[in-house]
């Protein structure tokens, strides 16, 4: 992917280009591009004064920041304790089933990638699956198809 320069620059000189702001550069540059490009990162790095590794080390260390390029819509499950003992693993597996993808992966069309995460403090209305920032509580086995088929044209 060609990643335009000046763009990259835009978020750059919006915070000053000061090192303390490299985790807010990068927010942007992931809000843009859905996930931070290699060029976006040594840009970055030669304009901030950052080495490129620990560029590299901020956005591996945090969860929320994507090396790869990432779905349309992303699917969150929670396999915290809660969601884990009502079935959060077997409504992962369906997941991975209908969408043709591992957790961490993205489908070949580009539109979903799947992920799971710990816990997302919902603990009371689980198992939780989010998709998008939206929350589908006490999701089973059986939710999965319609959650997918809810996303599928938008």
């Amino acid at each position: 992917m060609d990643v335009p320069t000046d763009r990259v620059n835009a978020f750059i000189r919006k915070h000053k280009s000061e090192k303390k702001a490299l985790i807010a550069i990068l927010q942007d540059i992931q809000a843009e591009y859905s996930y931070l490009p290699r060029e976006a990162l040594q840009q970055v790095s030669r304009s901030v004064g950052v080495p490129l590794i620990d560029v590299i080390g901020v956005a591996t260390f945090y969860r929320a920041f994507s090396l790869k390029p990432r779905g349309k819509h992303v699917v969150t499950v929670c396999l915290g304790t809660a969601c884990h003992v009502r079935g959060g693993p077997k409504i992962l597996e369906e997941f991975e089933r209908r969408l043709g993808v591992a957790s961490g992966d993205t489908t070949d069309d580009g539109k979903f990638t799947l992920e799971t995460v710990a816990c997302l403090g919902c603990c009371a209305i689980g198992p939780v699956v989010v998709v998008d920032g939206e929350y589908h509580a006490q999701t089973s086995i059986r939710k999965v198809e319609a959650i997918i088929k809810q996303y599928q044209n938008k």
